[in-house]
C-alpha cells in the first residue's frame, strides 16, 4: 500500500517545529471522523530522518496518521541554540505537537497515540501523564529512570568521566544563562572517549540509522537534571494503555527501569520482551519484530 506524507508547519512556544505526516493512500481507510493517529520523536540527539521513517510508513500502512517532528533545535525544525537538549522544553514539544494534531480535521482527536524510543520513550510518558487524554503510548528501549541511567553511566565509565561531564554540563548551564555560545559533546563516541554515550554499540548503532548530514553533538545543561528526570514514578497516574518494548540487552539505558515503570503502571501497562541490544529494534529483523508488536497494539486500543 502507498503512504502520502505531506511535511507541516507548527509552532512550540512560538518557533517553528516541522514535521511529517504519513497518511495511507488510499481514501478507502479514511473514516469519516478522522484517522487515529500516532505522533513519534525521536531519543538523545536524534532526527525525524535517523531511522523513524520506517515505522512511521509501516504505521501509516496499518491505516493511521503518523505525525513524526523534529524538536526545537534539531534536523529541519527552527529554533537556537542548535544542539539543545532540554527535557522540559521537549515535553512541550510533544504539547505543542498534541494541539496541532488535535485541531486536524482528518484526525479523531480521540485516538491519539505516541510513540517513543531511547530518551524519548520517557518523555512520552511524561507528556501522556500531563495531558491527561492521550489514547495509547508505546515506548522502545525507553529512558524511563534518570537517576538509574546516571548510576549506570557512573559504573559504566567510571568516576573520573561522569565528574568530567558534569563540570561540563555545569559550564554549560552557565553559559546558557548568560546567552553565550553553548557547550557541546558528541552524542556517541568509540569506548573511552569524550562523548554522552560510549558503549561499543553506540558508534555503529547511530551509523546504522542516521543521514549523512546528521549532527553528532548536543549541549550537555540536561545532564545535571537527568537524574531528577524519572518517568518510571509517574507510570501510576498513566490513563492509557502503554506498550513497553525492553530489548533485553540494552547496555545504553537499564532494563530493570523498564520493568519498573511496567509494573507501576499496573494493568495499563503491556510488556514486551526482545534479546536484543539497544540499537537492534531500529533494523533488520529486530526491527520487524518490535513494529509489528507495536502495530498490533496501536490497532487494539486505537483502530
Amino acid at each position: 500500500m502507498s503512504v502520502a506524507v505531506e511535511e507541516v508547519e507548527l509552532l512550540s512556544h512560538g518557533i517553528t517545529v516541522r514535521a511529517g505526516v504519513y497518511q495511507p493512500a488510499s481514501s478507502t481507510l479514511k473514516a469519516a471522523k478522522g484517522l487515529p493517529c500516532i505522533i513519534m520523536g525521536h531519543g538523545l540527539g536524534g532526527t525525524r530522518a535517523a531511522g523513524l521513517d520506517p515505522f512511521a510508513r509501516h504505521f501509516a500502512n496499518a491505516g493511521f496518521c503518523v505525525v513524526c517532528f523534529d524538536y526545537r533545535g534539531f534536523g529541519e525544525s527552527e529554533g537556537v541554540p542548535r544542539q539543545c537538549v532540554d527535557i522540559r522544553m521537549q515535553i512541550d514539544d510533544w504539547h505543542s505537537v498534541l494541539s496541532y494534531v488535535r485541531s486536524r480535521p482528518d484526525v479523531d482527536p480521540t485516538r491519539i497515540g505516541l510513540w517513543g524510543s531511547s530518551f524519548s520513550g520517557g518523555l512520552v510518558v511524561a507528556a501522556a501523564v500531563e495531558d491527561g487524554d492521550v489514547a495509547a503510548i508505546s515506548a522502545q528501549g525507553a529512558m524511563l529512570d534518570g537517576l538509574a541511567t546516571f548510576k549506570h553511566l557512573l559504573q559504566r565509565n567510571g568516576l573520573a568521566a561522569v565528574l568530567k561531564l558534569s563540570r561540563k554540563a555545569a559550564l554549560d548551564a552557565l553559559r546558557g544563562r548568560l546567552r553565550a555560545e553553548r557547550i557541546t559533546w558528541p552524542v556517541v563516541g568509540a569506548p573511552g572517549s569524550d562523548a554522552v554515550l560510549t558503549t561499543p554499540d553506540a558508534v555503529p548503532g547511530y551509523g546504522a540509522i542516521t543521514p549523512p548530514d546528521w549532527v553528532n553533538a548536543i549541549t550537555l545543561s540536561w545532564a545535571l537534571t537527568l537524574p531528577l528526570f524519572r518517568p518510571n514514578r509517574m507510570a501510576s497516574r498513566l490513563r492509557c494503555p502503554a506498550l513497553i518494548c525492553i530489548p533485553e540487552h540494552d547496555d545504553i539505558v537499564p532494563p530493570a527501569a523498564m520493568e519498573d515503570t511496567a509494573r507501576l503502571a499496573g494493568e495499563q501497562a503491556e510488556v514486551k520482551r526482545y534479546p536484543l541490544g539497544h540499537f537492534d529494534i531500529y533494523v533488520g529483523e529486530g526491527f520487524k519484530q518490535v513494529v509489528a508488536d507495536q502495530g498490533a497494539f496501536f490497532t487494539r486500543h486505537m483502530a
